[in-house]
Formats: structure tokens, C-alpha cells, sequence
């Protein structure tokens, strides 16, 4: 086991990732990766699903991926040559768990990428005149220039994509600081909207209850709620490239729920105050559509600039992710190994190609599926399944941890709250989550999808990657 101690003070090696993210950019960077494009886009169509009981359903999942968050950050602190979930997995449970949360994990993000392409289109159409859209070519055209954008700014070194995402993650906090604020200003003033409703506290519960569709309409809120916070474990994948992690990742762990109160529980308060949830455009970010209805074009422009912002930084960090799960599958064997080359500025830069080369494949998307909400929500039913999968191989790496490193475990400084109790707790909600996405019509089409990647994974696994450790082993 190594320490932090001198993590930094130790030449780093050409092959091997740097540790050039300080606490300032993995703080930030970890607030961005709980403010996703499921809040920024999805939170209007949830609340149309759910109703003000969106507030409790955050609350829960909020609640639940803490204990991953603090699961995993204790085993990663338990032995710092853990570069991401791929090395946890392998050591953990074996090479076939490795194996599939490293390209489940690549896939996923993949998927969070198209549907960030469609979120863009869907933003752009603000500025076009009423009734009219962009052409399927130009949604290619303008779905292609983001990719290739993200692409130089991660080409670079690490520490410039940790600045950009700084900035990025701070617009994002500003933005829903200034919403709270105004938002609670209007409800104090008893805003009027043009609408006729008056902006009160009282209308998120004053309008059918906290659940006033049901248990249905509760359990449907999950769908698009669970894609919202996607990338929050995105920390893990920063492991190898944090300064002094045995004191940084801690602080970015525990500071969850309070990001989560604040922007979700509060943001969504607020915003449905405002404007009753029942007159919130399910196919529209509420927070925009709190600007419009207050008359604040200036301001609504300014919101729809930031959750743009917003789905960039999304596809920023996707891709910064997925790369890095390419260089550890291929330092294990389990892909290509150019993909664990690094360039002069350490940046794992084959693999960058690589996955904006299947991002690019959202640009062909959009062509043939212009309906950009259509194509979201597509993207990003796969991508639910594909993430609880992986989350909940998470929690089992914990178990094993337990089981196997009980040393570890009694020499952690961070240990996670209710242990293997609380890690089979979360496993069953993870179930329950998968159970009740299956019969949602909005997720069948990516139900069925789903195990054909499944068949795909185990195949690749049985005739690529076996055959190539034996060979690797008989060579040693």
C-alpha cells in the first residue's frame, strides 16, 4: 500500500498517469458532476411525471449514492496504486468484473455524450424563431463541432481540463445560486405571473399534494431523477491524477448531500413555488421557464447560456472519463494497448480519439433522429441501465473488500457509514430502481437493447481477453 504523503514530490513516471488535479479543481469538478443535464433538462419532464414529490425522490437518491460515494472512497484510499473502478474491480471480485465495468463504464459515458448532443440542439432552438428548427444536417453539423471542441480542450494537459471544468462547475453554482435568490425574492414579493398564479411556497403542495400522481407517478419520477446524477462517481476516475487524495477525495465525498439539498431539493423548491408544477413545460428546463414567466428575457437568456455550459462540461468530463477507463482496461490487457500510450503533455490521447470517435456517432443520431427529446431519451435510458449495473458492481466490490481486507478496513481513516449492512441496502434500491424502469415506455426500447450488450461484453471477454492473458501468463 502507498501513501499521499509524497505523491506529488515523486518524479511520475512517462507511462503513467500524473497527479495534477488539486483540491480546487476536484471539489468543483465533483459539484459538476452532481449538476448534470438530468437536472438542466430532464427535472421538467420528471416533474410533469412525479410532481413536487421530485423533492423526496432526490432526497432518496441523493441519500443512496452518498453510501456509494463513501463505499468507494474508502476502498480507493485503501490502497492509492488503485488508479480507477477498473484495478478495484479486478483485484476485488476478478478479471471478468474488471473487464465489464471498465467498458460498461466506457459505453455509458458514450451514451451520456449523444444525449448531451441532443440536449445542445434542444438549447440552440431557444434562439430560432417560434415553429422552426434546425435542419437534420445542421443538427449533425453543430452536434460534430461540440465533439471536436471537447476533443482539443482534453488534448491538452489535465490540469488545463481541470481549469476549464473549475469554471465550468463554478457558472453552474452561480447560476442556481442567482435562481434560489430571485426565485425567493419573487415568492416573497407574491410575483404574479402572466399566467395569473401568484409565486408562493404554497404551491408545491397546494396543487393535488406531494403526490399527486400516485405511486405511479412517484416511481416513474425515478426514470430521468437517477440520469441526473450520473457522473457523480466521476471522482473515482480521478484517483491517479489527484494531489494528495487521502485528504482531498474525503472533502469531495462528504460533501454530497449537501449538493444535493441545495441544487435539487432547494433549486426545484423554489422553482416550483414560482410557477406551480402543473404549468411547468414538461418538454422545457424549468430553469429557463422560470425566467420566462417572470418576464425576465435577459435573465432566461442567460439561464439558457449556462445549462449549455452546463451540457458541455457534462461531455467534457465524459470524455475525460471514458479516456481513462481506456488507459487502465489497456494496461491490463483488456484493450488495445495503444490506448495505455500517453503523449508529452501525459494526456492519454489515442484513447481521446477513440471515444469522441463513437461520440461522433450522436452527430449521425441526431441526423437520423431529429426529434432531439426523442434521442435524449433514448441516450439516456440506456445509459440508467448501463450506470445502475455499474454502481451496484461498486457495492459489491465493497463487500469483497470487507471480506477480504479486513486489515485495510480497521486502518481506514474514512470508513463508510453502516458498512456491509448499508452496502446491501443500497444494492436492493439499485434493484427496485431497475424494476421499475423496465415497464416505463419511455425506457422499454433501451430494456431490450440492454442485454444484447450483455451477450457482447461476455463473448468479447470468453475470445479476446482470455485468450490474450494466457498468452501474456505463458510469456512471464
Amino acid at each position: 500500500m502507498t501513501t499521499s504523503s509524497h505523491s506529488d514530490d515523486v518524479p511520475s513516471s512517462p507511462n503513467e498517469l500524473q497527479r495534477k488535479l488539486s483540491n480546487r479543481h476536484l471539489q468543483l469538478i465533483a459539484i459538476g458532476g452532481a449538476i448534470g443535464t438530468g437536472l438542466f433538462m430532464g427535472s421538467g419532464k420528471t416533474i410533469s411525471l412525479a410532481g413536487p414529490s421530485i423533492l423526496i425522490i432526490y432526497m432518496i437518491i441523493g441519500a443512496m449514492f452518498f453510501f456509494v460515494m463513501r463505499a468507494l472512497g474508502e476502498i480507493l484510499l485503501s490502497n492509492l496504486h488503485y488508479k480507477s473502478f477498473i484495478d478495484m474491480a479486478h483485484d476485488l471480485i476478478g478479471p471478468g468484473a474488471g473487464y465489464y465495468i471498465g467498458w460498461s463504464y466506457w459505453l455509458g459515458w458514450i451514451l451520456v455524450g449523444i444525449a448531451d448532443l441532443a440536449a445542445i440542439i434542444n438549447y440552440l432552438n431557444f434562439w430560432l424563431p417560434d415553429g422552426t428548427a434546425f435542419t437534420p444536417m445542421g443538427q449533425a453539423l453543430i452536434s460534430a463541432g461540440c465533439v471536436l471542441l471537447v476533443l482539443g480542450i482534453n488534448l491538452l494537459t489535465v490540469k488545463l481540463f481541470g481549469e476549464i471544468e473549475f469554471w465550468f462547475a463554478l457558472i453552474k453554482i452561480l447560476a442556481i445560486v442567482g435562481l434560489i435568490l430571485i426565485g425567493g425574492y419573487m415568492v416573497l414579493s407574491h410575483f404574479q405571473a402572466p399566467t395569473g398564479s401568484v409565486a408562493s411556497f404554497s404551491n408545491v403542495w397546494s396543487h393535488g399534494g406531494m403526490f399527486p400522481k400516485g405511486a405511479s407517478g412517484f416511481l416513474a419520477g425515478f426514470q430521468i431523477a437517477l440520469f441526473a446524477f450520473v457522473g457523480v462517481e466521476l471522482i473515482g476516475t480521478m484517483a491517479a491524477e489527484t494531489k494528495d487524495p487521502e485528504k482531498n477525495l474525503p472533502k469531495a465525498v462528504n460533501a454530497i448531500p449537501t449538493r444535493i439539498i441545495l441544487f435539487y431539493v432547494l433549486a426545484l423548491f423554489i422553482v416550483m413555488s414560482v410557477t406551480p408544477w402543473n404549468e411547468i413545460p414538461a418538454d422545457q428546463s424549468p430553469f429557463v421557464t422560470l425566467f420566462l414567466h417572470a418576464g425576465i428575457g435577459a435573465a432566461a437568456v442567460i439561464m439558457n447560456l449556462v445549462v449549455l455550459s452546463s451540457v458541455m462540461s457534462s461531455m467534457n468530463s465524459g470524455v475525460f472519463s471514458t479516456s481513462r477507463m481506456l488507459f487502465g482496461l489497456a494496461k491490463e490487457g483488456q484493450a488495445p494497448t495503444k490506448l495505455a500510450e500517453l503523449s508529452k503533455r501525459a494526456v492519454p490521447a489515442k484513447g481521446l480519439l477513440f471515444s469522441c470517435g463513437f461520440i461522433m456517432a450522436g452527430a449521425a443520431l441526431q441526423y437520423f433522429v431529429p426529434n432531439t427529446v426523442e434521442a435524449f431519451t433514448l441516450a439516456s435510458s440506456l445509459c440508467v441501465i448501463l450506470f445502475i449495473s455499474i454502481w451496484s458492481i461498486i457495492m459489491v466490490c465493497y463487500i469483497r473488500y470487507r471480506k477480504l481486507r479486513p486489515e485495510l478496513h480497521e486502518k481506514s481513516n474514512f470508513k463508510m457509514p453502516g458498512g456491509v449492512w448499508m452496502s446491501y441496502l443500497v444494492l436492493i434500491f439499485l434493484a427496485f430502481s431497475l424494476g421499475i424502469l423496465s415497464p416505463e415506455p419511455d425506457t422499454l426500447k433501451a430494456s431490450i437493447i440492454s442485454p444484447l450488450r450483455e451477450i457482447f461484453l461476455a463473448v468479447t471477454y470468453q475470445k479476446m481477453y482470455k485468450p490474450r492473458m494466457k498468452k501474456r501468463n505463458q510469456q512471464l
